[in-house]
């Protein structure tokens, strides 16, 4: 399986990347790629841009490694109740290309944040619209603490219940 891992978020310091890239890392025998959106990084998106440069290639870009992979996982940091800046600009050009952003891939969504809430906002959002662009969501989990529940030296979740969900989740991609 060629698995493709990112996280919704252009930090540096991400969470999201912690986590995505610590979810691909359990999935026996995949073929993981992980990506930084910040490779993809184009100008704010509007009518008048696209008009002007078409669909840039960092966007076809995007849009084929999903189309080479077998199956997603994105984990979704929360920037004020909503998607990073980051992320929605790059979604919005590659839907552009096509409304069918993740061309029928099953995906598994996750989203955390250091507060009790684990980005659950965004990443019902998300969940909620991902139908839409041709996502096959086959789960969805929001880690809540992240700093709580992750071991940050060793790169695992520390929480068992939140890694027995977690190992579900990822046998139905």
């Amino acid at each position: 399986m060629k698995l493709l891992a990112f996280a919704a978020s252009s930090s540096s310091k991400s969470i999201n990347k912690q986590l995505a890239s610590y979810a691909a890392s359990l999935v026996d025998g995949a073929d993981v790629e992980i990506l930084d959106i910040n490779d993809y990084e184009m100008p704010i998106f509007s009518q008048d841009r696209e008009e002007e440069l078409g669909h840039p290639e960092l966007a076809q870009k995007f849009f084929a490694k999903i189309g080479e992979a077998d199956a997603i996982i994105i984990s979704f940091a929360e920037h004020n109740g909503s998607y990073t800046a980051a992320y929605k600009n790059l979604f919005d050009w590659t839907s552009r290309i096509d409304m069918k952003v993740f061309q029928n891939k099953p995906m598994l969504l996750l989203a955390t944040s250091p507060g009790p809430g684990g980005a659950a906002s965004v990443l019902a959002a998300a969940a909620g619209s991902a139908p839409y662009f041709a996502a096959e969501v086959k789960a969805t989990l929001s880690v809540p603490s992240f700093f709580d529940n992750f071991d940050m030296e060793k790169q695992v979740l520390r929480n068992s219940e939140l890694e027995d969900k977690l190992k579900s989740a990822l046998a139905l991609l």
